[in-house]
């Protein structure tokens, strides 16, 4: 999926944690905001250097960090 290379992961960068596009602004820091309620449009207003595919790889990255099984004991 091509919008899943837009995620970029550095170890000097963030801690490591996954970015969008090599900048500084952390995939948990967009989606924390949407979490919040905050609009695509807001969060594109006030970080302009964003594109709407950055919101979308976010929440795809996001989808694909959660598929996995998950064990419980009997």
């Amino acid at each position: 999926m091509r919008l899943l290379e837009r995620i970029t992961v550095e170890p000097g960068k963030c801690g490591g944690r996954p970015c969008i596009r090599g900048m500084r602004i952390r995939v948990t820091d967009i989606l924390g905001m949407l979490a919040e309620g905050v609009a695509h449009e807001e969060i594109l207003k006030d970080f302009p250097y964003l594109e709407p595919d950055d919101i979308k790889a976010t929440l795809a990255y996001a989808a694909r960090q959660t598929d996995h099984a998950v064990l419980q004991p009997a």
